[in-house]
């Protein structure tokens, strides 16, 4: 091919290897997110969240629902249970969420501990 083939080729490639990436993320969600050997899959982080806020929504009249964690989000797998609270109003986030925390991360090189912050909203009021 000659050099005034080569942008073309380039851009031929490069749309390619665009829609092969599309259709990969497009596959992906949470709920195919599981945890491996290796990392914490998203899936039981928002789980651990849901069982934290239905524990929270049996004891009073506010009702809550678990949004979805930071797709972003890659942590290590958790070498304990996991632990969960209510996130502290002292770390500054402008809105409700479930701190999914894990005190001992199996051994890796990037860190020992984490928490997951999961969002959460109020559920409209039933009429």
């Amino acid at each position: 091919m000659t050099a005034d083939g080569a942008p073309l080729l380039r851009s031929i490639l490069f749309s390619a290897a665009l829609s092969a990436c599309a259709l990969c993320l497009a596959s992906w969600s949470i709920e195919t997110d599981h945890s491996t050997e290796e990392t914490h899959g998203l899936f039981e982080i928002r789980e651990e969240a849901r069982r934290f806020i239905s524990q929270e929504n049996a004891k009073g009249p506010q009702q809550w629902e678990v949004l979805e964690p930071n797709l972003k989000t890659l942590v290590p797998r958790c070498a304990v249970p996991l632990e969960t609270q209510w996130t502290p109003k002292s770390l500054g986030r402008s809105k409700p969420s479930v701190m999914v925390i894990c005190t001992a991360a199996v051994p890796n090189s990037v860190m020992k501990d984490w928490d997951v912050h999961v969002p959460v909203e109020r559920k409209p009021k039933a009429e």
